[in-house]
């Protein structure tokens, strides 16, 4: 089961050790079986046993003790949630930014999840956005529970049609803000994906859960993807002097070159598109600067 695709410091490129996933965190090991090709596995098609393996990952590589919220909200997959982690490092490695690094998390969701990794793996700083109160008020316990209140913060996004505005105050300074936005246009829209999935497992039988389950502000948008992000282009530009690096992750493919066009006419003087692999998924990370 390995994720040869993954970046050169992905700790789970090689795959997963059950059973030392299971001896950290015991709640996984219902959830494991041998497969007919005799390799230990999960099934990946039911919510509760994914969510069970990402909090093993975290248990075991990242110093995390406690990471619990609501299975309606959003699971996200360790292994690719920390390539875009390590793949950002690389792009602030190669501007020369060091020393203390802040980074904006735009829509961070119940789990915290990119914060958790960025700070185990670079001891980055965060303050981190939801418009979700419940959300934040779930992942300010998984904050304060690992004793990271000195390191991330967080901050309620009123008004769901802004990004910055309303959040930043005019002494903020970040390194990077990173987002990962809502894919879908509608509930209907993510449904379908989910359809897709499940065809892909080979589950088609399965009762229609999302695998990683998820909320309505977490997975879709009016205007979808497309609308989400030139908003947020849009914003970056307003917002300029106060973040070195723009990015944020893109499902469809299509939808770059537009990116590109519309960061030319704000003003950006340099971007970058970084393409991630986990599995047959391919993804990428759009980066942009006006520096």
């Amino acid at each position: 089961m390995s994720n040869s695709k993954l970046h050169p410091k992905n700790k789970h490129k090689s795959g997963y050790n059950l059973d030392a996933l299971c001896e950290i965190y015991p709640g996984l090991l219902s959830f494991v079986f041998e497969n007919k090709y005799e390799t230990k596995t999960i099934d990946f098609a039911n919510p509760k046993a994914v969510k069970a393996l990402n909090t093993a990952l975290l248990f075991k590589h990242y110093n995390i003790s406690f990471w619990e919220f609501p299975d309606t909200h959003l699971c996200p997959p360790i292994p690719g949630r920390v390539d875009y982690i390590h793949h950002i490092a690389e792009v602030l490695k190669l501007s020369k930014i060091s020393g203390k690094i802040n980074v904006l998390d735009i829509g961070t969701g119940a789990s915290c999840i990119y914060p958790l990794l960025g700070h185990a793996e670079y001891q980055w700083n965060f303050v981190a956005t939801d418009i979700d109160e419940t959300s934040l008020k779930h992942a300010e316990k998984i904050i304060d529970k690992n004793e990271l209140d000195k390191v991330i913060e967080l901050r309620l996004q009123k008004d769901s049609l802004q990004i910055f505005k309303g959040v930043l105050n005019e002494h903020d300074r970040f390194s990077v803000s990173i987002c990962n936005p809502p894919f879908y246009k509608s509930e209907t829209d993510a449904l379908e994906a989910t359809m897709q999935k499940l065809k892909g497992l080979n589950r088609e039988d399965a009762k229609v859960v999302r695998n990683f389950s998820g909320t309505q502000n977490e997975l879709w948008y009016k205007g979808g993807e497309k609308a989400f992000i030139h908003n947020y282009l849009y914003e970056s530009a307003l917002f300029k002097t106060q973040c070195v690096w723009f990015t944020t992750l893109v499902s469809k493919k299509d939808l770059v070159k537009g990116m590109y066009a519309s960061l030319k006419k704000l003003g950006a003087t340099d971007i970058k598109t970084i393409t991630m692999g986990q599995g047959n998924k391919v993804s990428r990370i759009v980066a942009w600067t006006f520096k």
